[in-house]
């Protein structure tokens, strides 16, 4: 007999009966299987002979041997065959995969066969609907502290990891202990330095800080502060590994998404950690790491307490080291942290707005030519710092530095949200300090600017109304209104008079006033 013979026979028997018992059935799965392995044609023939839906009631059968061979047989037949997959699921296959391991989880052979057979089905919807009811996290945790091998602990962190997509199976996640066991397995590779461990370690590390992505999970794991996950992490930041103390960083940064965590965070001394690793990486470092360690501090510093915590704690001057980055990504974040700690804290503005090496980085940044993002966020940060600050010695400062071209530059930003920081700014500046503004002005040519942004027909009326704002506080200085009368600003003003807006009418006929010397 051929083996074209063998296997149509083979086919045929398995095809045509779930009567053979099992011992008959034996022999013909075997044939399939050595075929499988052999010659990939033979799985049309299987596919075409309906050779799926006859093997899936064989996955109740009560022998090891028989369940062995049949996972093997549909795992060989439906891998990279999404339509085959699709049948699979919708034949209940998911259900009995997770029975399998349950009834026989030491059977290493049998629970690999289910274990493949999940890792290939768990990108599908329908697979992942099915999980729901089963309780799947409870069997891939007991089959990952058991795992022999990195082999079977890659395949088992794969379905964790695809499944983790899901929310529903997200939270069912974090509360069947999964980014414990993640942590557990993780202690238990720490230190070595076998590329395979590593490999776990970066799987693992990256699955529990996408777990804390979900607001529940993530208050779970943390545990006000006690929680097993949270003590492993903080253990991440101080370690060698560079993938761990990256995960570590997010993983703080997700864990201070609101402020009740932020402050306990704080009283648990966190911030230290992070400024160290931060230290670490400054020269010839790990970008990645010091990204994700500024977005951790930028989000513990939005509390308003804890900005007054951490300028007392030195950490705007620790942070200050990373100045000298050469980084656009770190350069970046780091002026989001800074921003963040000066918002609404006069103090730190202060401080932070009379440091002559501060500003002159940060001049630097403002003409980052190829990163907009940088150049924005530096602007950002020195029009908070004179509006957090409103000091005369801030205003001075900037001026000195130069900074107040990038301030007249930003006020025409495509962003209304950076132009109206920047109107703001130099309105309190030339409120504060009139002196140090004039030339400054005058040499970026700030009057032909505003009078363009009230002229402009399709300019979002909240700019239209802060650049009336500082318009105002210029009038209110004899040298700048003789220049606002020079360029013809009442002019511009008088089209705005009759304006959809009362608002910024009113605004433009008060203005007007000041201009015509009547008010």
């Amino acid at each position: 007999m051929t083996d074209t013979d063998s296997l149509s026979e083979a086919l045929k028997a398995i095809s045509v009966s779930t009567e053979l018992i099992e011992e008959e059935l034996k022999p013909h799965l075997d044939t399939v299987l050595a075929a499988l392995l052999e010659k990939t044609a033979v799985r049309e023939l299987c596919i075409e002979a309906g050779l799926v839906k006859v093997l899936v009631p064989h996955l109740n059968s009560n022998n090891q041997e028989v369940l062995l061979n049949t996972g093997r047989a549909i795992g060989r037949i439906c891998f990279d065959n999404s339509y085959q997959q699709e049948q699979l699921v919708q034949s209940g296959v998911i259900p009995r995969l997770v029975s399998i391991m349950r009834e026989y989880p030491e059977n290493d052979p049998l629970v690999n066969v289910c274990l493949l057979a999940l890792c290939n089905l768990a990108d599908m919807g329908s697979a992942r609907e099915a999980l729901t009811d089963l309780n799947v996290a409870e069997v891939l945790t007991f089959q990952l502290r058991r795992a022999p091998d990195a082999e079977r602990r890659h395949v088992i962190l794969e379905i964790l990891s695809s499944l983790g997509e899901s929310d529903t199976l997200k939270l069912q996640f974090a509360e069947s202990g999964v980014p414990e066991a993640l942590s557990e397995m993780i202690r238990g590779l720490r230190g070595g330095s076998d590329p395979h461990d590593l490999c776990s370690i970066k799987i693992a590390s990256n699955l529990i800080v996408s777990l804390l992505l979900g607001d529940e999970s993530m208050q779970k794991c943390f545990g006000e502060g006690s929680g097993l996950v949270y003590q492993d992490v903080l253990s991440w930041l101080q370690s060698s590994n560079t993938q761990l103390q990256l995960s570590g960083a997010l993983a703080i940064a997700n864990f201070a998404r609101n402020d009740s965590n932020c402050v306990k965070m704080l009283d648990l001394g966190v911030v230290p950690y992070i400024l160290t690793l931060l230290e670490q990486h400054v020269d010839e470092g790990d970008v990645s790491v010091q990204h994700a360690g500024l977005s951790a501090l930028r989000n513990l510093a939005i509390p308003a307490t804890n900005k007054v915590r951490m300028l007392e704690d030195g950490v705007t001057e620790r942070i200050k080291t990373l100045l000298r980055s050469d980084m656009p990504p770190v350069q970046f974040k780091l002026l989001g942290a800074l921003r963040m700690m000066v918002d609404g804290q006069e103090e730190t503005a202060l401080v932070l707005g009379k440091d002559s090496v501060l500003l002159s980085r940060v001049m630097e940044w403002c003409e980052a030519k190829d990163h907009a993002g940088v150049r924005g966020e530096a602007s950002r940060l020195l029009a908070a710092l004179i509006r957090h600050s409103r000091s005369s010695e801030v205003v001075q400062a900037v001026a000195k530095a130069d900074g107040v071209r990038h301030l007249i530059s930003m006020a025409t930003s495509e962003h209304v949200i950076m132009q109206n920081e920047a109107l703001v700014a130099l309105a309190i500046a030339s409120a504060i300090d009139i002196e140090s503004m004039q030339e400054p002005f005058r040499g970026a040519e700030l009057l032909p600017t505003l009078k363009k942004m009230l002229e402009d027909p399709v300019g979002a009326v909240e700019v239209k109304f802060s650049a009336l704002g500082l318009i105002c506080s210029l009038a209110n200085s004899g040298e700048m209104k003789e220049d606002l009368n020079s360029v013809n600003m009442r002019e511009s003003l008088s089209k705005l008079v009759d304006h959809s807006s009362s608002k910024l009418a009113s605004q433009a006929q008060s203005v007007q006033a000041i201009l015509s010397g009547t008010s």
